[in-house]
């Protein structure tokens, strides 16, 4: 069986757990941003970052060109105290997969926001709504460390 591992990824999350499957798995022939190569394989590994609650408009974009394919979802979210949000984000990129793929496996974890997300948090952040920001402020700081590599076993653990 040949694999492909391919991604996009906004802040270098999901490219992190990319490698970290490129480094684990033999026969891949394509590593790298979704590209149109990546089809040629037998088995997709398909990184993605969360925008608004699915995938981003690039990785909706390669999902739509896959067909009889075995895929692998992955990815990464600022946001990741939830085990059911993780799963409604994967259900949410499942809606994009044609029917004649077979999804094998899927993995998320939580990944570091930009520096701009807390700037704005803190700017919204007033006495009306002073728990609401700092709970998304404390949150943001907790991903700072994502994904690391209780993260990176984990994934390994679940490829294998």
């Amino acid at each position: 069986m040949t694999y492909a591992v391919t991604y996009s990824s906004h802040t270098g999350n999901t490219k992190e757990l990319a490698q970290t499957i490129n480094e684990t798995l033999d026969n891949i022939i394509y590593f790298g941003e979704h590209d149109i190569k990546a089809l040629n394989a037998d088995r997709i590994y398909i990184g993605f970052w969360t925008d608004k609650g699915t995938c981003d408009s690039k990785t909706i974009e390669f999902l739509k060109q896959v067909q009889n394919k075995e895929i692998f979802l992955f990815g990464t979210a600022g946001f990741g105290k939830s085990e059911q949000y993780f799963n409604q984000i994967i259900d949410s990129v499942k809606s994009y997969i044609n029917d004649s793929n077979r999804i094998v496996g899927s993995f998320m974890c939580q990944g570091k926001m930009p520096q701009t997300v807390r700037d704005r948090y803190i700017k919204l952040q007033n006495n009306e709504n002073y728990q609401k920001y700092q709970m998304l402020i404390d949150n943001f700081d907790q991903a700072l460390e994502h994904p690391n590599n209780k993260d990176k076993n984990n994934l390994i653990k679940v490829i294998k």
